[in-house]
C-alpha cells in the first residue's frame, strides 16, 4: 500500500478496456493502479515487486501470456500464492469459471460489467488479502509456547477476538500460516451468519454498499445478540488435531458451501469455508444444522 491506497495491477491487451478500468480505480479513490498491455509485462511486473500489490485484475485471454498462464504462475510463487486474482472475461460458461476457480481465481467478474460491480468486487478481494496479511504478521509475532497445548476450551464474540484467537491456536498445529486463514474463516462464518443472522443475500447488499462491518456491529449491541458467544474446543492427539466450533445461531445449509460453485464466483463473497475445507483442513464436517463444524488437521 501506498500513502494508506491498494496498488493494483490491471491487466488488459485491448487498450480501450484498459483505460476504462483505470478510469473507474481512479474515481472509487481508494487505489493505485498500475496497467500491463498482456501477461508478459504483467509477469515481468510482479516478478520484479511481488509484494507491491493488494490484487490483480486479470484479463483472461491475452496473447504472448494468456491470464491462466499468469494465474498458474502467481498461485506457485510463494510471495504472490495467497494474491487475489480476479478474473476478467467474456467467457462466461460453467466449464470456465471452474477451470479458473480450480486455478485459483476465486473472484470473477464478466465483460462487460458495471463499475459498480468492479469495485464491489476488488474492495472485497484486498479486504480479504489485508486481512490475511495482518493475520500472518501476527501469527509470527505470537509464535511460542502454545505448541506445547493439548486440548482446551475458549470463546468468543467478535469478529476482532476470533481473529485473535484463531492467531493464537493455528500455532499450536503444523503449518500455521495454512490453519489461521481457514479457522479465521469459520470463525467469522460463526459470528455473522450464525450468531447475528447476516444471511447470504443481506452479505451481497452489504458489501454492495461497504456497509459489512458496520452492520455486524450494529447487530452485535442488538439486546438479542449481546450475551451470545461462539465456543471453540481443541484437542491434539499426536499428529492429528481437531477443532470443534459451535454458534448460537439457527444454522444453515452448509452443504452447497464446501465448494465454491462457478454459480457464486461473481459474487463478492461466498468463498471462506470453501477456502478452509480446500487448504487448511484435512477434513471439515458440519453437523445437524449447520451450528457446530469439526475441523481436523491430519497428517
Amino acid at each position: 500500500m501506498t500513502g494508506g491506497k491498494a496498488e493494483i495491477l490491471v491487466v488488459d491487451d485491448e487498450r480501450f478496456n484498459l483505460e476504462i478500468l483505470l478510469e473507474h480505480l481512479e474515481e472509487a479513490g481508494d487505489y493505485i493502479s498500475t496497467p500491463a498491455e498482456d501477461g508478459v509485462q504483467a509477469w515481468e511486473l510482479l516478478e520484479k515487486t511481488p509484494e507491491k500489490f493488494s490484487a490483480v485484475l486479470l484479463d483472461r485471454m491475452m496473447p504472448r501470456m494468456g491470464g491462466m498462464e499468469v494465474l498458474e504462475k502467481i498461485k506457485n510463487h510463494e510471495k504472490m500464492k495467497m494474491l487475489p486474482v480476479i478474473m476478467q472475461t467474456a467467457k462466461a460458461s460453467k466449464q470456465d469459471v471452474l477451470k479458473g476457480l480450480e486455478g485459483g481465481a476465486y473472484y470473477y467478474l464478466t465483460k462487460p460489467f458495471e463499475k459498480e460491480a468492479l469495485i464491489a468486487i476488488l474492495r472485497t478481494a484486498v479486504s480479504d488479502y489485508h486481512t490475511y496479511i495482518d493475520i500472518q504478521a501476527e501469527l509470527r509475532e505470537g509464535a511460542g509456547t502454545i505448541g506445547l497445548i493439548s486440548s482446551g476450551s475458549f470463546s468468543f464474540k467478535t469478529l476482532r477476538d476470533g481473529k485473535n484467537l484463531a492467531t493464537l491456536l493455528a500455532n499450536a498445529c503444523p503449518n500455521p500460516d495454512k490453519v489461521v486463514m481457514g479457522l479465521n474463516e469459520l470463525f467469522v462464518n460463526s459470528v455473522e451468519h450464525g450468531n447475528l443472522g447476516i444471511t447470504y443475500d443481506d452479505k451481497s447488499a452489504l458489501n454492495d454498499d461497504g456497509a459489512w462491518e458496520e452492520e455486524v456491529e450494529r447487530r452485535q449491541a442488538l439486546p438479542e445478540n449481546a450475551s451470545k458467544l461462539v465456543k471453540v474446543t481443541i484437542e491434539k492427539n499426536g499428529s492429528k488435531v481437531s477443532f470443534v466450533i459451535k454458534d448460537e445461531g439457527n444454522g444453515f445449509d452448509w452443504n452447497q458451501y464446501l465448494e465454491i460453485s462457478p454459480e457464486r464466483a461473481f459474487d463478492t463473497h461466498g468463498r471462506g469455508i470453501a477456502m478452509a475445507n480446500g487448504m487448511s483442513f484435512s477434513r471439515l464436517e458440519y453437523q445437524g444444522n449447520g451450528n457446530e463444524v469439526i475441523a481436523v488437521i491430519a497428517s
